[in-house]
């Protein structure tokens, strides 16, 4: 049985669909993942430049809202990846056996070029890539030592 993963943010159009892509790719076939937002928007055009600048292709993803899932699943794991979302968290936490907190800063809120904005949002990116990686290498060790 797959290990049930949402990543949860305001929109649902920059951090947690990098976070969703990346479990994906990393995951080896491990995870059943999702995303959404408490107030959902399309996906900002520069997380879908970035994440293509590294292989990943964000063309079929859609931005969803977290009532979508509350009630309808139960998670393993809820992680949360920006303040708003932390602040306002609504109930879908309630469906999750562990809730983690991953604050990243809102690469759309970058002001400056577009230089400079794609440049906030490849930094947001790794930051993120990061993070994932040490987790999946944490819930790996778990699960060997609950194993033995």
């Amino acid at each position: 049985m797959a290990h049930k993963v949402i990543f949860l943010c305001t929109g649902n159009s920059a951090r947690s669909q990098m976070a969703e892509a990346f479990l994906k790719r990393d995951g080896q076939g491990q995870y059943e993942v999702h995303s959404a937002g408490l107030q959902p928007r399309d996906i900002h055009p520069l997380t879908i430049r970035v994440m293509n600048e590294i292989g990943i292709d964000l063309s079929e993803h859609r931005s969803k809202s977290v009532k979508e899932y509350m009630g309808r699943f139960e998670f393993d794991d809820a992680i949360i990846v920006c303040r708003s979302a932390e602040e306002n968290c609504p109930t879908i936490s309630a469906d999750a056996k562990r809730v983690h907190r991953w604050i990243f800063d809102d690469p759309a809120k970058a002001q400056g070029t577009e230089e400079q904005q794609l440049q906030v949002f490849r930094q947001v990116r790794d930051q993120i890539e990061a993070r994932l990686t040490l987790w999946l290498a944490e819930t790996a060790e778990m699960k060997r030592a609950l194993k033995a």
